[in-house]
């Protein structure tokens, strides 16, 4: 990852609309997980002949994906640069706590064991449900044998996407983020992402969006976070930044992943309560942001909807329901 601008984009097709029951055999951080979100567009509900691991034909959501297609939105893959996301548990069940495990593989089949540390990890994980209501950011851990591992306790059934942001030691080593599925058991009830608006909550806090996410143009999004109509400008670093951008593509979930602009310490970035990124669209489409930030030792997420291409100069938003947060190891 580096600070400004990364984008990795990646993940699999979308598949056909789940029946009610999903039929398969499962630190935590906080979560978005909305139980009654806005209509908006209702996910999973597109005829796309990709398999899990396949690119999407189209990417769903706004008014098509293809008009403003600037870089490809590549990876889309469980393998790439010679590495291979190993997935041990791609079956949970809904509402049990399970180990989460997987292995990052070489070319040659065996187990990576050196990371380069960025972002204070070595490596970032990224879960989030495929209509794009729950979301986790999580750190977990490694032992000797380059076996991960992390607890998990996913809300509802369906499918979901683990991404796992990473880079190999070595002084030519290049930054990878590779996905694969995760299907958790149980009724499936399949939600509707949340409408446009400029403001989300999260756990008593207020975050306002402003700026434009344009697809192949860079630009500034501005985040300010509020608690009980007062300005934070206390936030502490999380990650090395005081705020956390990650955005997934609504229909395939190809992945953006942004840095603040500045840094705490760099004598010029306040700590809250504005939040600048920079952040450039893959495409035009529905996106959905998730910003982690840190306040008085909590990290909450908050959550928004956001249309890119669907008018010069405009970006739409959506507040989320107040996220659920457990304690355990993550962020």
């Amino acid at each position: 990852m580096h600070t400004g601008l990364r984008i990795t984009a990646f993940a699999a097709a979308l598949a056909a609309t789940f029946g009610t029951a999903y039929g398969v055999g499962a630190g935590v951080d906080p979560i978005v997980a909305d139980s009654a979100p806005a209509p908006h567009e209702e996910h999973g509900e597109r005829d796309d002949p990709g398999g899990p691991d396949e690119p999407a034909s189209r990417p769903e959501g706004g008014d098509g994906h293809g008009a403003h297609e600037s870089a490809p939105a590549g990876g889309l893959q469980i393998s790439e640069g010679g590495y291979t996301l190993d997935l041990a548990t791609p079956r949970v069940t809904a509402g049990q706590r399970t180990e989460l495990r997987f292995t990052v593989r070489d070319a040659s089949g065996d187990a990576v064991t050196a990371y380069r540390r960025e972002h204070e990890k070595e490596l970032h994980l990224v879960l989030a449900s495929r209509d794009l209501v729950t979301y986790r950011h999580l750190h977990p851990t490694r032992a000797s044998d380059g076996t991960w591992s992390t607890p998990v306790d996913l809300p509802a059934a369906g499918g979901y996407r683990v991404f796992v942001d990473f880079t190999p030691a070595g002084e030519d080593a290049e930054n990878l983020t590779l996905g694969a599925d995760l299907a958790a058991s149980g009724r499936y009830e399949p939600a509707r992402l949340p409408a446009p608006s400029g403001t989300a909550r999260a756990d008593g806090y207020e975050v306002e969006l402003d700026g434009s996410l344009r697809p192949g143009e860079a630009s500034e999004l501005k985040l300010k976070v509020s608690r009980d109509g007062e300005p934070v400008g206390d936030l502490q670093p999380y990650l090395g930044a005081y705020g956390h951008l990650v955005a997934l593509r609504a229909g395939d979930l190809a992945y953006l992943h942004v840095h603040p602009n500045g840094e705490p310490g760099d004598g010029s970035t306040e700590p809250g309560p504005g939040i600048s990124f920079t952040a450039t669209a893959p495409s035009d489409g529905t996106y959905r942001l998730f910003l982690d930030f840190r306040h008085r030792g909590e990290v909450h997420t908050a959550a928004f909807t956001v249309r890119a291409g669907s008018a010069p100069g405009t970006t739409e938003s959506a507040p989320a329901a107040t996220p659920e947060h457990t304690d355990g190891h993550g962020h």
